[in-house]
Order: C-alpha cells, then sequence, then structure tokens
C-alpha cells in the first residue's frame, strides 16, 4: 500500500475518533533553545535545539486535518502540510521526511529559516479561525528532517529513467536546487554550476550556522547528489564559459539562479572609510571563509562598537554576528518603526537576548573618519513616519535638527542587495528590468528566450529561500512540459 493510501485511511479514523475541541486545547509547543551566554560564545553554536520526539508528536496532535487544508495555500512549494504532520502524530517519522521530499528539496533548511509566520502558519486553521497559535509547521518540518538524517537512513526520492537531455543551473542557492531536485526526479541529467568553492550559494556564505550549520546544507545537497545531480564549483557562468559555449557542449535547458549578491549602500558621505562594509561581505568572510576563528585567512575586523544598518534578516544575522566576534555594543539602526521591521520575530527576540541594541527610527547620515581613515563614529538623524508607500508601511520623514553622534568601529550595512549583473550582461537579446533583474513570465518563469527559465532573487531582486525554492520548482514543470512539447509530431 502507497503511503498517500495509508494516510488517507488514517486521517478518516482520526477524524472520527478525536474530537476537535480535544486538539484545539492543546497548547503550542515552545522551541528548545540554548541560553544567550552560551550560545554567544560560538558562531557555529545553533541556538533553537529543536523538538522531542513527544514533544513532536504532541505538537502534530493539535493539527485539525482540515478538509480543505489552507496552510497549504500558504505554502510556495505546495508541501502536504497534513500529510506530514499526521504521520509524525503516528509516530511514522521517516514516512514524515518522505512525505516533505515529494515537494521540498531542503526540509531541514526550510524548518529552519523559512517566514512560517507568514506563509503556511499564517494561514493555519488556528489563525484564520480561532484566532489561536497556528500548529508549528516549521518546528515539526525540522524535527521530521532532523530525525531523518541522525536516524542514518536517508529517503532518497525516486528519478524517472534518464531521458538524456541535459540541464544546466547557474547557481546552488535554495531556487536552482530546488529546481535541480525536480528536474532529476523527471529524469533530466542535470549539473549545477556554483561561482564560489561551496555549494550552497546564499545558504552558505549569507545565513549564519547559528541559524542554519553547514553540515545541515551539506546533507540536503548529498541527498541531491544521490538522486544524480552533478555539481561543479569555481564556475562561473559568463565568465568561465557562456550560456552559448554550454549550449555547444550540449545542454538544452538553462535555469539561471545566481542570485542577488551585489551589494547596496546608501550614496552618503564616509562610505569608504575602512570599517564600512556590506552584510555581504561581512557574513561571507565569517560564514564561508572562517573569519571568526583564529587562523582565518581572511580575518575581519573584530569591532567593539558595531553599528548595523537595516531592520532585515540580513541586519540580525550581522549585529548578532558582531556580538559573538565580541562586540561590546551591537546596535541596529533601523529607518522605521520596530514594528515594521521586516525581520522574523524570532531573529528579534533572539538578537535582543543576547544583548543587542535597537534604535528604531534612526537613519545614518553620514560616517566619520578618524585620521587614519577608519570609521570612528555615525552621525544619525531620527525618523517619524509620514504617509504609507508603494510596501504599504509608512515612510520615514527626517525630523530637523534631532542629529547625534554615535561610537563605532565598524559599520555593517544591511539595507539590501541587487541582481548579480553577469548572467543578464552576457546573454545577448536577454529582456532585463531597469532593476537588473532578468524579466520572465510570471507564470511559468521562462525568459523571452526559448529554453532559458529563471527564478529566485535574480527575477525578485531580494526574496525568502522558501519563495525562491517556489521559483524553481515553477520553472521545473514547465520547462519540463517545454521539451515534452518540443518532442511531439
Amino acid at each position: 500500500m502507497e503511503i498517500s493510501d495509508r494516510n488517507a485511511g488514517w486521517r478518516k479514523e482520526l477524524r472520527e475518533a478525536v474530537k476537535g475541541k480535544e486538539r484545539t486545547d492543546i497548547p503550542r509547543v515552545k522551541m528548545p533553545e540554548r541560553h544567550p551566554a552560551d550560545r554567544v560564545k560560538s558562531q557555529r553554536l545553533e541556538v533553537n535545539t529543536g523538538l522531542t520526539a513527544g514533544m513532536a508528536q504532541q505538537e502534530a496532535r493539535r493539527c485539525m486535518d482540515c478538509i480543505q487544508p489552507t496552510c497549504m495555500e500558504g505554502c510556495p512549494v505546495s508541501i502536504d502540510i497534513p500529510g506530514f504532520i499526521k504521520n509524525i502524530e503516528r509516530g511514522a517519522f521517516p514516512e514524515a521526511a518522505a512525505v516533505l521530499k515529494r515537494t521540498s528539496a531542503l526540509p531541514a533548511v526550510c524548518g529552519r529559516v523559512c517566514p512560517q509566520e507568514k506563509q503556511c502558519e499564517a494561514r493555519c486553521f488556528y489563525t484564520e479561525k480561532l484566532k489561536k497559535e497556528p500548529v508549528a509547521i516549521g518546528y515539526l518540518e525540522r524535527f521530521a528532517a532532523d530525525y531523518e538524517r541522525e536516524s542514518g537512513q536517508a529517503y532518497i526520492p525516486e528519478t524517472a529513467p534518464s531521458n538524456g537531455i541535459r540541464i544546466a543551473v547557474v547557481g546552488s542557492g535554495p531556487s536552482g536546487l530546488s529546481f535541480a531536485g525536480d528536474m532529476v526526479k523527471k529524469g533530466y541529467r542535470v549539473t549545477v554550476f556554483e561561482a564560489l568553492h561551496e555549494i550552497g550559494g546564499v545558504l552558505k556564505y549569507g545565513i549564519p550556522e547559528f541559524r542554519l550549520p553547514n553540515r545541515i546544507v551539506d546533507f540536503e545537497i548529498e541527498n541531491l547528489r544521490r538522486m544524480g545531480v552533478t555539481f561543479v564549483s569555481n564556475f562561473i557562468v559568463g565568465m568561465t564559459q557562456t550560456i552559448d559555449g554550454l549550449k555547444a557542449e550540449g545542454f538544452k535547458g538553462f535555469y539561471v539562479a545566481s542570485g542577488a549578491g551585489l551589494p547596496r549602500f546608501m550614496g552618503i558621505p564616509g562610505e569608504n572609510a575602512n570599517g564600512v562594509l556590506s552584510s555581504n561581505e561581512y557574513l561571507t568572510r565569517v560564514n564561508l571563509m572562517g573569519a571568526d576563528m583564529p587562523e582565518a585567512d581572511t580575518p575581519v575586523f573584530r569591532g567593539k562598537q558595531v553599528v548595523v544598518v537595516g531592520g532585515g534578516n540580513t541586519a540580525m544575522d550581522s549585529v548578532r554576528t558582531a556580538k559573538r566576534l565580541g562586540a561590546e555594543r551591537a546596535v541596529i539602526v533601523y529607518r522605521r518603526s520596530e514594528a515594521e521591521m521586516p525581520a522574523r520575530i524570532e531573529e528579534v527576540k533572539h538578537a535582543k537576548e543576547e544583548g543587542c541594541e535597537f534604535l528604531p527610527l534612526t537613519n545614518p547620515v553620514e560616517y566619520i573618519m578618524n585620521e587614519q581613515g577608519r570609521v570612528k563614529q555615525v552621525k544619525v538623524q531620527q525618523m517619524g513616519l509620514g504617509e504609507p508607500d508603494a510596501s504599504g508601511r509608512r515612510s520615514p520623514v527626517p525630523l530637523a535638527g534631532s542629529e547625534y553622534l554615535i561610537e563605532a568601529d565598524v559599520v555593517v550595512v544591511a539595507v539590501g542587495v541587487s541582481p548579480n549583473p553577469i548572467i543578464p550582461d552576457s546573454v545577448a537579446g536577454l529582456d532585463v528590468s531597469k532593476w537588473g533583474t532578468i524579466v520572465v513570465n510570471d507564470e511559468t518563469m521562462e525568459s523571452n528566450l526559448s529554453g532559458l527559465f529563471a527564478g529566485g532573487d535574480i527575477v525578485r531582486g531580494g526574496a525568502t529561500v522558501i519563495l525562491a525554492m517556489g521559483d524553481g520548482r515553477r520553472a521545473a514543470a514547465h520547462m519540463d512540459r517545454l521539451f515534452h512539447t518540443q518532442e511531439r509530431p
């Protein structure tokens, strides 16, 4: 009997045997965490420690197994959420992981870094109908994936017989990996080209190990290898070899997921001072190059007074990294109110627990250098909130005469990124927006050039891991459809 058939049978039994009120009275589980005083001692000590089997099963019992699961409508990769959760409730943990892997190439990653509170959990029956805390879908996803990994018996999804068609993926971040996983299942010969020396893209260089350990990413990548995906590192498509060159080598389809690795700055005086750097450089040096280690070949200056500009998850990662590098004072400077910060609530909570300070409604206007050209102070200006902008958030308005100085020997600018320009600049005739993003059909993810698809940050200009993965899945479905159409007489 297939897992899906068993799922249908025991779902019916559970609905008949358990009253809804009993489930709704169970309190939401709390994720165990390391104490702040312990976790700030290491860049590589994960903050959340995961649920026990008993905690996971208790939380899984809260799931109402809705006939029309609206939680799935909030999931960009269409995970069978009730299916995997009810397997956890039954104690069928490997089957829960198998359900996840049908649609997600990175379940252990998503369970850690995806904003479930804005997606699947926001559409949970508890949230929408009962006005209670939603089922902890992200925690349960992490539990199932971690259980499988730690059991040593990884489920490898089945793949169709090879059709011989070679597909090139540019970039090994979440979008590229998601696309690769779906395409290799369909029988394509998939090669992922990565510009850096490590496979994983932003999962490796952009997200600190205290949130997403590298071993977790490596395990997910190894699963894709076992499915048949080939990975090539230190290979810059557009420089090492062009798209046309890869076509000449026999590649028939292309998925560009090269990300948005070009940092943005604010264009204010003093940005050329030593000690002012982008969050990209700061996090990459630490996460990918081990700059926090004594023997590091590419060390980073360990500031005592660190100012981080921005309010997103990257800003939280940066300010928390600064604390782990020994900063006596690590400060978030954000031009809007704290309520409008785009960072996950959990990340803000963790940052505060670790001693990071927050200065909302504050914006830098100048970086002041010492005689040696190193930043020593940040001149900031207090802000008020005006009318809502295009994003729906109220626009920050400078308050005249409110400037003051903050001491700083390191400033990390985390105000966004721009798309990597190498592919857009190297492919003749490719339709590119004024922001440098590749223009695609929103439904199919195909560009104006037949057979060239794109997704993730190179299209969106900056997005979450799960949205990038959704792009990859959608592109895979439509590229497969394209090849099937071409084969018809």
